[in-house]
């Protein structure tokens, strides 16, 4: 009943946010980096929120984690509005989130202490060490996703994915309770890919998640993650967590070292991200985000095996660092790659003009 309450919520609260976003400004303009038609409302982010603000309430009214994760999730949302509107300093923004995070540390006395048998030599406690840990990996996943929303439906889908698996993966260990958050917030996010994929009948007008919503989905998956992975009776090992989160935490760890590389700011915005290859690569928007959404469900498919089977902690982190090398360097030498195939592609082009 709580899936069905988060989908219509935010189903409803998508067409009552669109005038407002418009009166006050709160769109996306197109630039030189973004490229759309007209003036898009962010309001995808809010709506999203509010589906699972009200199922969460209904659903667990006594829990004070979950009312935790609520408080902190409102803070991230407004952070995200002002950030849209306003496009604050990546200074304010990254303290901002430390601030947010550490309600999740502080507050609810949770953070990512036992990394796991990660080397086959037992496993990896962290300690204090551990308080600083979590606040890095909090930095990490708001902005990993935050990166992500660069065309249309890529955030929502991937977010979707990681939500089921971590629901699944708390299912799989009777959980049942803990299993509900992530689907509630994935039950919240389809009403808003409807939109943002214009796959609802009529001429309902496009929207975008914005900054409100990558951050509110990135800051979701660290708290679940650290949620299902810590504690007395963990859900699933903190090395099947890196599967589930690839694709994103993968190509922000692979552009950020690029940009430092290049002596940027890690944090400077520009078209490089794996998303916008694949679109300079001459394929469709639609077909990059089926590409990479297959991509991301196969390697969430692959963690959640090595869970099932408990497949040796050390395997599944070796296996994981192997598919980074190999993602970092083809991302690397991705331009070469391209310019070869549309070489090639030029070059039958012109033997079939020829031929005619």
């Amino acid at each position: 009943m709580e899936f069905i309450i988060a989908l219509m919520t935010t189903l409803i609260a998508i067409p009552f946010l669109k005038p407002i976003a418009d009166k006050v400004g709160l769109v996306d303009v197109p630039n030189a980096r973004k490229q759309h038609d007209g003036a898009v409302p962010l309001i995808g982010g809010i709506a999203i929120f509010l589906g699972t603000l009200t199922a969460c309430m209904i659903a667990f009214p006594d829990d004070s984690t979950i009312r935790l994760f609520l408080i902190s999730a409102a803070l991230i949302v407004f952070l995200g509005v002002m950030d849209d509107y306003h496009d604050l300093p990546v200074g304010l923004r990254l303290v901002s989130q430390l601030l947010i995070g550490s309600i999740l540390v502080y507050g609810a006395g949770n953070y990512l202490d036992n990394l796991g048998d990660l080397f086959a030599v037992g496993e990896i406690t962290l300690g204090v060490l551990g308080t600083i840990f979590t606040m890095v990996a909090v930095l990490a996943a708001i902005n990993a996703f935050n990166m992500t929303d660069g065309i249309d439906g890529l955030a929502g889908s991937l977010a979707i994915n990681t939500f089921l698996s971590i629901a699944t993966l708390f299912y799989l260990q009777g959980q049942h309770q803990n299993a509900a958050l992530p689907v509630i917030v994935a039950f919240s996010v389809i009403p808003f890919l409807l939109f943002n994929l214009s796959l609802l009948p009529g001429k309902a007008r496009k929207i975008f998640m914005g900054d409100a919503g990558s951050m509110f989905i990135g800051l979701s998956v660290i708290w679940m993650l650290t949620l299902g992975t810590q504690g007395e009776q963990p859900a699933f090992r903190p090395v099947t967590a890196l599967w589930i989160i690839a694709i994103p935490l993968m190509d922000m760890a692979a552009i950020m070292y690029r940009r430092i590389n290049k002596g940027q700011s890690p944090f400077q915005p520009d078209r490089d991200h794996l998303h916008h290859i694949f679109i300079r690569a001459g394929i469709q928007p639609r077909s990059a985000l089926i590409y990479i959404s297959l991509a991301s469900a196969l390697l969430s498919g692959i963690g959640l095996t090595g869970e099932y089977y408990q497949v040796p902690e050390w395997i599944m982190f070796t296996g994981f660092l192997c598919l980074f090398v190999a993602y970092s360097f083809v991302i690397m030498h991705i331009w070469k790659a391209i310019r070869f195939v549309k070489k090639i592609k030029r070059a039958k082009r012109l033997k079939k003009y020829r031929r005619i």
